[in-house]
């Protein structure tokens, strides 16, 4: 016997696709149900290392843990990761094959297809449900041929779909029936229900409008799910909306936040953290008085690097450490660090060679092969453990390695420490999550406060709130009908 499969797709891109599939698979697997999520195509900055040794987006990695699964290449077999606004590395089952702008990946679609299909068919072989996320929305025409994203890898297996719409955005109404109406007849037949998320207010005021909703459709609406505030989920792509306000907080962290960042989710702890105020500076912004600024991952660095200086932060990053303020640099960061940052291959734009920032006595290669590892070790310059993953193409080499960030438990070393100790930098991403190396971290950063924050923790909790979600606020016999292995 093969798997359910269910799909959702949204009207809009973070109408919630990553957080339903997520609540839908920990609310299948209490059922016990053993649940496997799928992303067939996913474009994103945000990305995982799996237990296979490859890449996916980091929503599917969340996703797997609420099916308590380790990732797997197989649940988004395609990862566009842009590096331009018109061209994207794709990475097919965990892996680089090529950098394409939008045309040569057209005509690569179908390849990508086979791989998609390849993987979809090893799931539904080994589960008992399929709980699958589009991308964007399935509305927009201009995409419609050789989509393997939406609707034509619904149509392909012949799936129902959910369709989830945003209501905070305002136009609901509008998203869901102009999704719809602009839909081919049969793919509009598989639409089997609607979500309405992030609500908050008199249910009962919205009623007409649900009511008006089936009536006009045809299609029932499976329930409204509030807006539920202080989840701690790792984002697909997407900045964090809005800043927290923790203005008493004893320590400012800033991160500037580069046109192509990778991985912003490394931050999540540092947002988590109580007694942490942490800012995003974007184009046009001054860095404020702070007492750590971290330089985060890049998918262009070299080109990061100019825009950084384009801004005159080089300029605001001097200053700072002039006043005793603590850098960090984790991967691109790392790399900008250094003294120069060489490309002859053109693997992140065109050839060539970048000055660095010069605050770390190394230069930087980027070769073809990308280092895909998780890894875990001590740190170098604390009594402390760390854990994290490392995703990239670079390779550092200079004197400045030889006080390393951290001793690896492969043997490696990773990363350096200044000999002033004010600056820092590492290759591994999702270092803040493993709660001795924030701590320590913090401390080296000027915070002594001891209060513990454990992401994981966090993030597992709130996994269970989105199920409970599901479970109060969503048609579960409906779900039932289309999740649940009958007999």
């Amino acid at each position: 016997m093969t798997a359910r499969v269910l799909m959702v797709q949204g009207c809009t891109s973070d109408a919630g696709k990553s957080t339903l599939v997520t609540a839908l698979c920990r609310w299948a697997l209490r059922r016990g149900v053993r649940v496997a999520p799928f992303k067939p195509q996913n474009m994103a900055l945000n990305s995982a290392v799996t237990v296979d040794g490859g890449e996916i987006g980091r929503a599917q990695a969340v996703q797997a843990q609420a099916c308590r699964l380790e990732p797997s290449i197989d649940f988004n077999p395609v990862l566009l990761k842009p590096n331009s606004d018109v061209g994207a590395q794709v990475i097919v089952h965990g892996h680089p094959v090529a950098n394409m702008d939008a045309r040569d990946y057209h005509e690569y679609k179908r390849r990508a297809f086979e791989a998609v299909m390849a993987s979809h068919q090893r799931l539904v072989n080994a589960y008992d449900a399929v709980i699958v996320e589009g991308a964007g929305s399935p509305a927009e025409i201009n995409l419609r041929d050789r989509d393997i994203a939406n609707m034509g890898y619904a149509e392909a297996v012949d799936c129902p779909v959910l369709l989830i719409a945003d209501i905070d955005r305002g136009g609901v109404f509008a998203h869901l029936v102009g999704t719809l109406a602009l839909l081919s007849p049969s793919e509009r037949a598989r639409v089997v229900g609607f979500v309405i998320n992030r609500f908050r207010g008199d249910l009962a005021l919205l009623q007409p409008g649900l009511d008006w909703l089936e009536q006009e459709t045809g299609k029932p609406v499976l329930g409204v799910l509030p807006y539920l505030h202080g989840l701690h989920l790792e984002a697909e792509d997407a900045l964090p909306r809005g800043h927290l306000d923790k203005s008493a907080a004893a320590l400012r962290v800033v991160v500037p936040a580069l046109p192509r960042i990778s991985n912003h989710t490394d931050f999540d702890a540092l947002r988590a953290h109580p007694d942490v105020d942490l800012h995003f500076v974007g184009p046009g912004e001054a860095i404020p008085a702070c007492g750590l600024i971290i330089l985060p991952g890049s998918k262009s660095t070299r080109a990061d690097l100019a825009w950084l200086r384009a801004q005159a932060w080089d300029v605001a990053i001097a200053r700072h450490l002039r006043y005793g303020g603590k850098v960090l640099g984790i991967c691109g960061g790392l790399q900008m660090l250094g003294h120069a940052v060489h490309d002859p291959q053109g693997i992140e734009g065109e050839p060539g060679s970048s000055e660095g920032l010069g605050w770390l006595a190394l230069e930087t290669t980027l070769e073809p092969q990308k280092q895909l590892r998780r890894v875990q070790g001590k740190l170098a310059f604390a009594d402390a453990g760390v854990q994290g993953y490392e995703i990239h193409c670079g390779v550092s080499r200079g004197e400045a390695l030889a006080n390393p960030f951290a001793q690896l438990d492969d043997g490696r070393s990773d990363g350096a420490l200044s000999m002033d100790g004010q600056v820092m930098g590492s290759y591994l991403h999702g270092l803040f999550d493993d709660p001795q190396a924030l701590s320590a971290l913090l401390r080296w950063a000027g915070l002594q406060d001891d209060v513990t924050v454990d992401v994981r923790v966090l993030r597992e909790s709130s996994i269970e709130r989105l199920a409970d979600a599901v479970e109060a606020h969503l048609n579960t016999h409906l779900l039932a009908q289309w999740l649940l292995v009958s007999g």
